[in-house]
């Protein structure tokens, strides 16, 4: 993993874009990492998830998905990381069949 001391002022301009209605001089690694996670991988290019992997790494973002049950995911991204990451197919087939 990367160092994790990443403030609003060092992410690169393609993560800063994805949050239009943030000041990005608060945005801060340590303290808002699961939400810039969600972000990345609700709206990020492929630009983007290849930072958020790289600063995360699979294993984290495998435990990410897991933790949040692939909430604000949509179901073609869930389905793509469950392949990319080998999340179980059941576990993955319930978030789907919950209401949204």
């Amino acid at each position: 993993m990367v160092n994790s001391a990443v403030t609003g002022l060092d992410f690169p301009d393609y993560i800063v874009a994805l949050f239009w209605d943030y000041d990005p001089a608060v945005l801060d690694w340590e303290r808002q990492r699961s939400f810039i996670t969600q972000r990345v991988l609700s709206v990020g290019t492929l630009e983007a998830v290849r930072w958020l992997r790289g600063r995360l790494g699979d294993d984290a973002l495998r435990s990410w998905l897991l933790q949040h049950e692939g909430r604000g995911l949509s179901r073609r991204q869930l389905r793509f990381w469950q392949l990319i990451l080998d999340l179980p197919v059941q576990q993955v087939d319930a978030w789907l069949a919950q209401p949204a």
